[in-house]
């Protein structure tokens, strides 16, 4: 099971202003704060989501095929997580909506560095 995710960031200012916005919307905020990284969450026992500035010193660069998952309650959920990041300067990789016939309802976006993120919900409204 997944404990938490870590993703490289160049701009932490920027990157936490982009990240307080859209994980507000889940209900999670900051559990956890360092000079070179931020984690959150909705609580320090569940799994959680950290940027960072690379440990070693390098450029922090998007993973080829890498994609962070955000848990949503419901469809509207997902499409106001989808909006924060829009709102925030982040990009469309596509807007919510269903994802084949099994009810998995998903938006994706990248944000302010280039890192993509998915908002999903089984949907059942």
């Amino acid at each position: 099971m997944i404990g938490y995710v870590t993703i490289g960031t160049n701009d932490l200012k920027r990157a936490a202003e982009f990240y307080d916005g859209v994980m507000a919307i889940i209900g999670a905020g900051r559990i956890m704060e360092e000079e070179r990284f931020i984690a959150w969450g909705v609580s320090p026992e569940a799994p959680g989501l950290s940027v960072t500035k690379p440990y070693d010193g390098n450029a922090a660069t998007v993973g080829n095929g890498m994609m962070v998952a955000l848990t949503a309650k419901n469809t509207d959920q997902v499409a106001a997580l989808h909006a924060k990041a829009m709102e925030l300067g982040g990009q469309d990789e596509g807007p919510p909506g269903p994802r084949g016939d099994s009810g998995f309802y998903a938006a994706y976006f990248r944000d302010l560095d280039g890192n993509k993120l998915s908002a999903f919900c089984m949907a059942t409204d």
